[in-house]
């Protein structure tokens, strides 16, 4: 069939302009413990192009957000205003106004006295696009970790929230004091702390029971947690003499007496003990995590990241092993890092699994063994000890003489390993596939804080976080804190560790994260087992 042609000059379609894309997402962070973000918060974290957040938001949030975005600091404390509410709400229309997708970060919930209804009013006006995502309040959840409900069959079914910190341009108290005293229930204070004394006693006045069980609860959910009990005509004086400041909740009414039933946090065999991790940044989440769960007060604290090897010959030898790998008898991992980086290498040279050979797979550590299965291979030497010393015992059962061994490590990587496999015949290829360099960024100020607060303990889990760890004090001009216990992964960080002329206070024996972890709770609970 023939048809008559025409000639179109196609347009392209309009794509909407960057503007109309804008929007504005007013996230609730959660009382302070990461975990308790929720998974719409962190959806819009990690796709930010803008993130405004809090003094009371867990800086550690930040991981969630690309490296490319902005990251803009207007926290308030007492009386302390990094940027005035007025400047916040013009930020936010101006950054969303842009097309940009915003994120408000916000302590708790955005809409519980944390000013999320002004800010969603200043977006409202503009006519520009904004979703609210709620948070966890530290009203309950701050309560919850301190083992305090704030509702409970046996004792109330009515809950009452306020503030102790109005506006300052008021008049008069909008709260009812005569309301609050009377009102069955359980009655809870965000902020006010430092008006305690006077809040009390207004309370008192208005009728309510002098013997009123209070408690007050201290960057709740978070390692730093505290938790204080007393009466209401008690509390002021008890605050006043443990100096217990902000950020604070408070709870009135009967369920405090529940705490000493169900006061699970606290009761964990670290809680309160402040822990320094120092390995990378991408690896420390796993101790973190670990010895959070055991109540420790963890941050990271990372001496060192992990590059892709720069030096032209370096490149060029390992791009050889790579696509040579099949001719190996053995290759031997000695770190995940190590792991990592040739096997990225190896599949962007092979499509198949199976042009690896007949090569055999040995690794130092189940953390190393585990990370090769994730690239679905089997290990086939694992030492008894996590060390190059125990596995070159093992090598000696068997004759290497002429085997090709093939370690793919660190630059820098200590020599003892391949001169020692030459030593017994073999043919070693000791090859550089990743670099160890010193992490310069701590723009969530663990680096600060460890200086100025210091730690119970500090980890290492390498002789490479140790040496970089030495040179951010020298850096920072901060001598190692006072009183701060050191725990070493195993006995070659540990050599390091004494020839920098660090202590070494506790060493695992199972030189992995969970032995270094139970060494921990070991060395702080001598008299208990986990």
């Amino acid at each position: 069939m023939n048809q008559k042609s025409t000639s179109l000059k196609l347009r392209k379609p309009i794509k909407p302009s960057k503007k109309q894309h804008g929007i504005c997402y007013l996230v609730g962070a959660g009382p302070g413990d990461p975990g308790l973000i929720t998974l719409r918060g962190k959806e819009c974290l990690s796709r930010a192009d803008v993130v405004l957040y809090d003094y009371l938001c867990n800086k550690e949030l930040l991981h969630f957000v690309p490296s490319t975005a902005e990251k803009i600091y207007v926290g308030k404390s007492a009386r302390k205003h990094a940027l005035p509410q007025e400047e916040i709400n013009e930020c936010l229309v101006q950054k969303t106004q842009e097309g940009l997708s915003v994120v408000r970060l916000k302590g708790g919930d955005p809409f519980l006295f944390g000013r999320g209804g002004e800010e969603a009013e200043a977006l409202a006006k503009a006519n520009l696009r904004f979703e609210i995502v709620p948070g966890v309040t530290s009203a309950i959840g701050g309560l919850a970790y301190a083992g305090i409900p704030v509702t409970h069959r046996s004792n109330n079914s009515q809950l009452t929230i306020f503030t102790g910190h109005e506006d300052p341009s008021k008049e008069v108290s909008s709260l009812n004091y005569q309301s609050l005293a009377t009102a069955p229930g359980t009655k809870v204070m965000l902020m006010g702390v430092e008006r305690l004394s006077s809040i009390a006693g207004s309370l008192i006045t208005a009728g309510m029971e002098r013997t009123t069980p209070v408690a007050l609860v201290r960057w709740a959910t978070t390692g730093r947690h505290q938790t204080i009990t007393g009466t209401l005509e008690t509390i002021a004086s008890i605050a006043h003499e443990k100096q217990f400041t902000a950020p604070c909740v408070a709870v009135f009414g009967e369920v405090v007496s529940l705490r000493e039933k169900l006061n699970w946090f606290e009761r964990r065999p670290l809680f309160g003990r402040r822990i320094a991790v120092t390995r990378t940044r991408d690896k420390a989440s796993e101790l973190v995590k670990l010895l959070r769960e055991l109540g420790a007060d963890a941050f990271e604290l990372p001496t060192i990241r992990i590059e892709a090897i720069q030096k032209k010959e370096e490149q060029e030898a390992f791009a050889e092993v790579v696509t040579g790998a099949h001719q190996y008898d053995w290759i031997v991992f000695t770190s995940p890092n190590g792991v990592t980086a040739f096997f990225e290498a190896f599949y962007l040279h092979h499509q198949d699994a199976r042009s690896l050979g007949a090569a055999r797979i040995a690794a130092i550590g189940p953390g190393t063994a585990k990370k090769i299965k994730e690239y679905r291979f089997s290990v086939d030497l694992i030492p008894p000890q996590f060390v190059a010393e125990s596995l070159l015992e093992e090598f000696k059962k068997v004759n290497v003489e002429n085997l090709r061994i093939l370690l793919p490590r660190a630059s820098g990587a200590r020599e003892f390993l391949a001169i020692a496999l030459e030593d017994l015949g073999a043919i070693v290829d000791d090859v550089p596939v990743y670099n160890t360099v010193p992490e310069l960024n701590h723009e969530e100020g663990a680096l600060q804080r460890f200086c100025n607060e210091g730690a119970d303990m500090i980890t290492f889990t390498s002789g490479s976080t140790a040496e970089h760890f030495q040179t951010l004090l020298k850096n920072m001009e901060s001598p190692f804190p006072t009183n701060c216990a050191t725990a070493s992964i195993g006995p070659v960080t540990s050599s390091v560790m004494r020839e920098l002329g660090m202590l070494v206070s506790v060493e695992a024996e199972e030189h992995d994260i969970p032995g270094l972890v139970e060494a921990i709770v070991n060395h702080f609970n001598p008299h208990i087992s986990r």
